[in-house]
């Protein structure tokens, strides 16, 4: 519960009572490494803060492409938001790249926490503004950026996430090939020498 009370103390801070009523509807779960925490066409339920492991948030195209959103890792949030807020079917996969640790909340229990502790509606207020700037740079980055910009971001800005994914998964999340992928990097390793 650590690293989740380091989180959530970046954003609002929390009486040690508010701390304990706060953590009351979490649950623990564990995800193996390629088990589905959701899949397309299901309701999402919970959004779960990442206590340990690596996921990866994506969606497939009607030609069959996937494409990531996001990668999830320790001290990171996880869900699909519409799903979640509206309860409709998922557009949205959610996968243990490695074996998971989770802290999960359900709607119903948030929407309370809302209710009982008014600064929790605070805190996922902060948390989506944040998230919503980061959704917004990314889309400004891809449609402003090479593709070999966006990868020198990506290790820049993730070094912790580079070595935990394929680079068939690095080429979904940059939206290009694995092989436009292997230039680019031969390109970089050819620069370093």
């Amino acid at each position: 519960m650590e690293l989740l009370k380091q989180n959530i103390a970046k954003n609002v801070n929390l009486s040690d009572d508010e701390w304990q009523h706060f953590l009351r509807p979490f649950k623990l779960k564990e995800v193996k490494k390629k088990e589905f925490l959701l899949k397309q066409g299901e309701v999402c339920r919970f959004e779960a803060f990442v206590n340990k492991g690596c996921l990866r948030v994506f969606y497939i195209d009607k030609n069959g492409f996937e494409h990531v959103l996001y990668f999830a890792v320790e001290g990171w949030w996880v869900g699909d938001i519409d799903s979640f807020t509206n309860q409709v079917p998922a557009q949205l996969f959610i996968e243990a790249l490695e074996n998971c640790e989770l802290l999960m909340v359900g709607k119903e229990d948030k929407e309370a926490l809302y209710e009982t502790l008014p600064i929790v509606e605070r805190l996922f207020r902060i948390m989506s503004q944040k998230r919503v700037i980061a959704f917004q740079q990314r889309i400004i980055d891809t449609q402003s950026k090479t593709a070999e910009e966006r990868y020198n971001d990506f290790i820049t800005k993730y070094p912790q996430i580079v070595q935990r994914i394929t680079n068939l998964q690095l080429a979904a999340y940059l939206g290009i090939s694995h092989e436009f992928l292997s230039k680019i990097r031969k390109k970089r390793s050819q620069k370093n020498i």
